[in-house]
């Protein structure tokens, strides 16, 4: 007995070993576990689409086939029904049964049924969509399932254009400062529920303030933190809303070293008034040179006329009879 040939090399054994390990077969249905990118978990952010994953390995036409979508639920609690498809009829075109939380969200890649693919599409994803999907081949020649585990997440991001009460941008400005230091005021207005606001310094690090100061009005709230600084930094101011996960922040740069109001409206004063007294001179200097030119152009011609009078006069002869310029004569010799 021990002299006969194996049907299976050692090579060939390992082989099947790591195929029954990785995917599993119980009572001739193959269950495996779809890896997404190595690992089975998929996470999506709400209100985004996510695609499911669910492909047969050998790539075999389903176009006629049947696969059933399902939202795997705790033992005792019944299944939710999330895409069901058989021969082309689902329940996007007339078949019955599907769970009230996935009506209209779903969808499948038609085209590549051909290719073995029966992923789906969720769109608009949301926390209850959270939890472990099956994709079954009940009808296969070798019935095969897939799981794969959605992990919808909450993130923190501003959401002021579309959630209401979400905090809008808050408003940073310079009560006072001196060449050592910067009192910087952080103001929130209009925000509910109520929010956490915290300075931080460039590297995201949250810095100590003053004590909140909070007023309610209508259902939402008011907000001014004020922090002194002492280093040339930019500086940000940053409100969050967890129960609604928003995030906005706003932020300023501060420069320590001389003061900040009174040398900057100095400088600036001394600038204008010094471009004033600049502009005055220069408009007078044109003004002037333009009156003497004017002089001189009004001589020039006074001298010329008279030049012109003169040259004139000594052109005709003298008259006795009264007429330096011969005129009367010359009329009376053309009538």
């Amino acid at each position: 007995m021990f002299g006969s040939k194996l049907p299976f090399t050692p090579l060939e054994l390992l082989s099947f070993f790591y195929l029954l390990t990785s995917t599993g077969t119980i009572l001739g249905h193959e269950v495996r576990k779809v890896v997404e990118d190595g690992s089975d978990v998929i996470k999506v952010e709400q209100d985004s689409d996510v695609i499911l994953p669910c492909s047969l390995s050998n790539q075999q036409d389903i176009t006629a086939a049947v696969f059933d979508w399902k939202k795997v639920a705790p033992r005792g609690q019944r299944q939710e029904e999330v895409f069901f498809y058989d021969s082309g009829i689902h329940y996007n075109n007339g078949r019955t049964g599907q769970s009230q939380q996935f009506r209209g969200r779903v969808s499948y890649f038609e085209d590549e049924l051909k290719h073995g693919n029966a992923s789906i599409i969720i769109t608009n994803t949301k926390m209850a969509d959270s939890g472990n999907y099956s994709c079954a081949f009940p009808l296969l020649q070798t019935p095969q399932t897939f799981y794969i585990e959605l992990v919808v997440e909450f993130f923190f991001k501003d959401r002021s254009g579309g959630s209401s009460g979400a905090a809008p941008e808050p408003f940073i400005r310079t009560l006072d400062a001196s060449e050592d230091w910067s009192l910087l005021q952080c103001e929130v207005r209009g925000a509910s529920p109520l929010p956490a606001v915290e300075w931080q310094d460039g590297g995201g690090n949250r810095l100590p303030a003053e004590e909140p100061q909070v007023s309610q009005r209508g259902g939402s709230y008011d907000i001014t933190l004020n922090i002194t600084v002492k280093k040339t930094e930019r500086y940000r101011c940053v409100v969050e809303q967890e129960d609604i996960k928003h995030r906005v922040a706003a932020e300023t740069f501060v420069h320590i070293g001389e003061t900040v109001c009174g040398d900057w409206i100095g400088w600036l004063a001394g600038f204008v008034l010094g471009g004033s007294v600049v502009l005055a001179v220069l408009a007078l200097r044109v003004l002037m040179k333009r009156i003497i030119i004017r002089r001189k152009l009004s001589r020039r011609r006074q001298r010329n006329d008279l030049e012109y009078m003169e040259k004139y006069l000594d052109d005709k002869p003298t008259s006795s009879c009264g007429d330096p310029s011969g005129w009367l004569r010359e009329s009376a010799d053309e009538s």
